[in-house]
């Protein structure tokens, strides 16, 4: 498996060669706790999300990607915000792909499932909110959960 590696504001970035619809999901359980995925092509904390595959809508690719990558099953109750800042791209290493960042992010809740890691996962679990500020993630994560978190009733633009 190829590595994933994220740029945010990086003059020594690899340049963009590709757009690609995506979203993730911020996923809240009765306790307030948030479904989080220790992702596997970068050790990293993240929401569970993925590309939009074509035949399917976006809120359909947060279920699927949500399901595949967690074993939780989801139902989509808001959105949190779009996510397309040209100052983050994304370098995947099995293919020499750049991505501009295109990400709308969800919220929604689990109808479903048990934390289960996938091939994309090697730990899912729910995390208290107090504990999500200790955890190591890239900043496009860091931003969608600091907007969820500080101001849940406005849309994220940008």
């Amino acid at each position: 498996m190829g590595r994933r590696i994220d740029f945010y504001d990086d003059p020594g970035a690899p340049a963009a060669t590709s757009l690609v619809p995506g979203a993730n999901v911020v996923v809240v359980n009765e306790d307030g706790e948030i479904l989080l995925i220790r992702r596997s092509d970068n050790d990293l904390w993240a929401l569970p999300g993925g590309a939009m595959d074509i035949g399917e809508s976006l809120p359909g690719t947060a279920v699927r990607e949500t399901f595949e990558e967690t074993g939780i099953d989801v139902e989509i109750t808001g959105l949190v915000g779009i996510f397309t800042d040209p100052r983050h791209v994304i370098l995947y290493t099995s293919d020499g792909e750049v991505r501009q960042e295109f990400s709308v992010v969800f919220a929604a809740r689990p109808v479903a499932g048990t934390p289960t890691p996938s091939a994309e996962s090697t730990e899912v679990r729910w995390v208290p909110v107090a504990e999500i500020e200790t955890l190591e993630m890239d900043h496009s994560t860091r931003l969608r959960l600091d907007h969820f978190l500080t101001t849940p009733r406005e849309l994220h633009l940008g």
